[in-house]
């Protein structure tokens, strides 16, 4: 058992991490290149506040490679504020459903030049992973 009181996955093997880390850093030259910021959320230390895509590696088994869209401060602040407030489902502020709205479209545009760059990607578990993009692999040339 982990000190943290449960269980931790089984973390891949070191060779297999080594290929998610090679995946991640071509996914955010990619994006780069198509006139996106990214940048490895995974080894600068978070977003801390940082807007553009968000890419990362989860070194466990089930893990991979994953981008998330990382809006400004600006724009997430007053939009996560009243959702902790409490909502309206049915229908939230407009804050909220513009916040909501940018991260679906750029969650669609991700997976689109992902894909046009070669990557093969999905889009995970909405529960487990909200709008986050998976990147399984680059097709071979």
């Amino acid at each position: 058992m982990a000190e943290s009181g449960f269980d931790l996955p089984p973390k891949a093997p070191p060779e297999v991490v080594a290929e998610r880390h090679e995946l991640a850093d071509e996914v955010c030259r990619q994006l780069t290149l198509a006139g996106l910021p990214a940048y490895r959320a995974d080894l600068d230390g978070g977003t801390n506040g940082r807007a553009g895509a968000a890419v990362h590696i989860e070194p466990f088994v089930e893990g991979g490679v994953f981008v998330d869209w990382e809006t400004d401060e600006e724009l997430a602040s007053p939009a996560l504020h009243l959702f902790a407030q409490g909502i309206d489902y049915e229908n939230p502020p407009s804050a909220v459903r513009h916040f909501e709205d940018v991260l679906t479209f750029m969650q669609a545009a991700l997976m689109g030049i992902l894909a046009s760059a070669g990557f093969q990607v999905e889009e995970p578990d909405g529960h487990a992973h909200g709008s986050l993009v998976q990147v399984r692999s680059a097709r071979k040339p």
